[in-house]
């Protein structure tokens, strides 16, 4: 109590002498994490905030490229904060194209608001992301780019991607003001880019743990398990992710296979291409009776999953920065995860909040499976490993390190004007 006391009175003195300000978020589509933590900064006196959406995705039903099916998140997502949806007029509107996202309104909103900052959340391969930044420079407005990438390898391994990729960002982080990342890793890579550290600022966690927490506590373990046909006193493994190649749950089948564990499960909740193949494979190691493939799970039931839970794994060989990892720690799990994983390896506490095994290497991911889930003391100390770990990963911590970032902006874009 003392020490939320204090967080509070610290903030309600940055408050009192810091200038209010006028703040837009420009975000290519709704997102779930962000809207917790929208609402969060909606309420800080600090900031006058609206978050400029290009597009409804997410809020309304649409075709996700990657689950294959059309996704819409099942809580309210635009509640709580000001938001504008400017209409997107992309000849072929969709995301994942650099004109699926053309919002011409972009300009006069801007250029007429004259925010004092506009953080960028849309990502540089759209072309609305650029109309933006002209915009947010003809009116002297700070420039802030919100980014998760941990890592310039290409997804697909292209050698040449791997190349230029250093090359577009560099001189995408350089005009920026400030950098916020959600990693160190992320740090690392906008220093290796040539963004000088004082404009670089790590925001630690990217979703709102008090939200989760609270939804979480809403679910019965034992109903849920129930629901899966899963027995009360089994150890259950879970993964959360897209079933695609990149993603390798067939590395994680076939470890758990492997490790053998008796009166263990392990459950996927996630759609995509492997679904299938993913299926067939359990059915020919023969464990088919203890694997649970849920599909796509919407929003208001997923925190449950985590609740029913002993042990989260994420073997991705490519995933810059997965929330799914803070859902699973918010949740008090420990992980176990792939060291391609580059934007959350320093989450991981070996032998005290998780594991971090080679990418690939099944022998070495079922031998950890098998010491994890065979001592029930070394599992309850990781979950309390866990726990301690996240005490400290609050909300306050966050507003004041993205509202630092913005500072830190303003400030600069302020001296470069002056010296213009």
């Amino acid at each position: 109590m003392i020490s939320s006391l204090k967080a509070e009175t610290e903030t309600g003195s940055r408050a009192e002498t810091m200038p209010r300000r006028k703040v837009f978020i420009l975000a290519s589509h709704v997102v779930q994490y962000g809207s917790p933590l929208f609402r969060a900064l909606a309420n800080d006196p600090r900031l006058e905030l609206t978050v400029v959406y290009c597009s409804l995705q997410g809020a309304e039903s649409g075709k996700d490229p990657e689950f294959g099916i059309e996704i819409r998140w099942d809580e309210p997502l635009l509640d709580g904060y000001r938001w504008i949806h400017i209409p997107n007029r992309a000849w072929r509107p969709g995301l994942g194209r650099f004109f699926g996202l053309w919002n011409p309104g972009l300009w006069k909103l801007i250029r007429a608001s004259k925010p004092d900052a506009v953080v960028f959340c849309t990502g540089y391969m759209y072309a609305s992301f650029w109309l933006a930044v002209f915009a947010a420079w003809s009116t002297r407005a700070a420039v802030v780019f919100s980014s998760d990438t941990s890592t310039l390898a290409a997804r697909d391994g292209a050698r040449w991607k791997t190349w230029i990729k250093p090359f577009i960002l560099g001189k995408v982080y350089r005009m920026a003001d400030a950098v916020m990342v959600i990693s160190e890793a992320g740090k690392s890579v906008a220093l290796q880019l040539g963004t000088p550290e004082s404009q670089v600022r790590v925001i630690r966690s990217g979703m709102s743990k008090e939200t989760w927490v609270a939804r979480v506590k809403t679910f019965d373990r034992h109903a849920t398990r129930k629901e899966l046909n899963i027995p009360p006193g089994a150890r259950v493994v879970f993964n959360c992710a897209k079933l695609q190649e990149w993603k390798r749950p067939l590395d994680l089948l076939n470890a758990f296979a492997k490790a053998a564990v008796n009166e263990a499960y392990l459950v996927f909740a996630g759609d995509g291409p492997q679904k299938q193949e993913l299926a067939a494979r359990a059915e020919t190691l023969g464990i088919a009776d203890r694997v649970r493939i849920l599909g796509f799970v919407n929003l208001s039931r997923l925190p449950g999953l985590y609740k029913a839970a002993d042990l989260f794994v994420l073997p991705s060989k490519y995933d810059p920065c997965p929330f799914v990892v803070l859902e699973a720690m918010f949740s008090g799990l420990p992980v176990i995860l792939s060291d391609a994983v580059q934007g959350r390896l320093d989450m991981i506490h070996e032998g005290r909040s998780g594991y971090i095994y080679p990418c690939g290497d099944t022998d070495t991911l079922a031998r950890t499976l098998r010491r994890v889930l065979e001592a029930p003391e070394r599992l309850a100390q990781l979950k309390e490993g866990v726990n301690q770990q996240m005490e400290s990963w609050n909300i306050e911590d966050y507003l004041h390190s993205w509202i630092e970032a913005v500072e830190i902006a303003i400030r600069r874009g302020n001296k470069t004007y002056l010296h213009a």
